[in-house]
């Protein structure tokens, strides 16, 4: 039990004190709780549990996202949805964006290894759905390292690579990758590397994207065990993809074009049914109309919140899950007083509180990422990376995709 609310109390009781939850709650498909009189009729007769598990919505999972949106709701009330700590005697800064599944627990334990330093640490953690600014106006700012804070973590290949934002640094040996020892071998072995051969980027850990096939959409059609499957035209207007969530995204886009070329991004642009967040794709299971997709491109984990007999099934496509990794960049300067935070960041203990049970894979090597050998990964490659352009590569892709061009 959760300390803002038991599972079995009634969604209307809930809603009132926590409203937040009636948008979460409408985008798992209880779109009637936005009509007062229907939330106050009917909420006041099911329970949270049995409202979910009508949807067959997991409901251990999606009470952890209620939590998070309850959580997240008190941080924009105290501080616009950042969690910071500015000081000017401060010896270490980092500045980061946390996936939201699992942002809370990662800032508990962050702020118990920051209350056992006998130093001060600046620090900027923001979620990622309340997007980046913060970043990406210090970065676009800064005339040289010193406008830099010592550590930076967040997934993003823009944000990163692109020569407007952090990409304008590359090739002046600013930053190191401070890890030492091996990799995960799930992410390190013959087939994929996510170690920066120039030794500048670090990787914590990657998001996955996988398939939700809607089997009541799909008809006659093979269920898609790859991308080059949903590049045929019989899933033309079938597909949604989170085009909201840039991260996702980007990277899809640069996967796709690094194996498949232009045409492959056409090709799934064409698929595109509608953009929908990942609850929204997941509600779908039991519909069967003009704008449900068949094919729902999402995290991998989201995965979780689907229940057997839900009518949706998973697909980990057998030419890679589509990674966006999530970067750590760190600078040589200042490393006698950022190393043990550094440690920590690459420790087994954050990689338990990032991983999510399996479902955001790690590159610490004692951690278990609970993958079997046919699950793969695609990606574009440090090769490929380094002698590209990645900012020009992901505008022309986007406008590719939307057959803007």
């Amino acid at each position: 039990m959760n300390k803002y609310f038991d599972i079995k109390d009634k969604v209307y009781d809930v809603t009132e004190k926590y409203p937040e939850l009636i948008e979460v709650l409408a985008n798992a498909g209880f779109e009637n709780l936005k009509n007062d009189m229907m939330r106050k009729s009917m909420g006041k007769l099911l329970s949270i549990e049995a409202a979910l598990k009508s949807k067959n919505i997991n409901v251990d999972v999606f009470e952890r996202q209620l939590v998070e949106a309850i959580e997240r709701k008190s941080d924009m009330t105290d501080n616009n949805g950042v969690v910071r700590n500015v000081d000017e005697k401060a010896k270490v800064s980092i500045k980061g964006i946390l996936p939201c599944p699992v942002r809370m627990q990662f800032i508990e334990s962050f702020e118990k290894f920051v209350e056992s330093r006998d130093y001060k640490i600046n620090y900027n953690l923001n979620a990622a759905s309340m997007g980046m600014e913060a970043i990406e106006d210090e970065i676009l700012n800064a005339k040289d390292e010193n406008d830099l804070s010592d550590i930076y973590m967040s997934a993003g290949f823009n944000l990163f690579f692109d020569k407007k934002y952090m990409g304008k640094f590359r090739d002046k040996d600013i930053f190191v990758d401070h890890r030492s020892g091996e990799l995960n071998k799930s992410l390190d072995n013959e087939n994929i590397s996510l170690r920066d051969p120039k030794g500048e980027y670090s990787i914590i850990g990657v998001v996955p994207a996988i398939f939700i096939v809607n089997n009541a959409v799909l008809g006659d059609r093979k269920v898609p065990a790859s991308w080059e499957d949903l590049f045929d035209k019989e899933f033309e207007n079938s597909i949604a993809l989170p085009t909201s969530d840039l991260d996702m995204f980007n990277a899809i886009m640069l996967g796709i074009y690094s194996r498949y070329g232009r045409e492959g991004v056409e090709a799934l642009g064409r698929g595109l049914l509608k953009s929908m967040h990942p609850a929204q794709m997941v509600k779908s299971g039991s519909r069967k109309d003009i704008d449900t997709p068949t094919v729902s491109i999402m995290p991998y984990f989201f995965s979780k919140t689907i229940k057997e007999n839900s009518g949706l099934t998973v697909v980990w496509p057998k030419d890679g899950a589509v990674i966006s990794p999530i970067f750590l960049l760190t600078k040589k300067k200042n490393y006698e007083n950022s190393k043990q935070l550094i440690d920590f960041l690459f420790s087994k203990q954050v990689a338990e509180v990032l991983g999510a049970d399996g479902k955001f894979p790690q590159t610490n090597s004692e951690y278990d990422n609970k993958l079997e050998e046919s699950q793969s990964f695609l990606w574009a490659g440090w090769d490929f990376i380094h002698s590209n352009d990645i900012g020009e590569i992901l505008s022309n892709t986007e406008k590719w995709f939307f057959g803007e061009e």
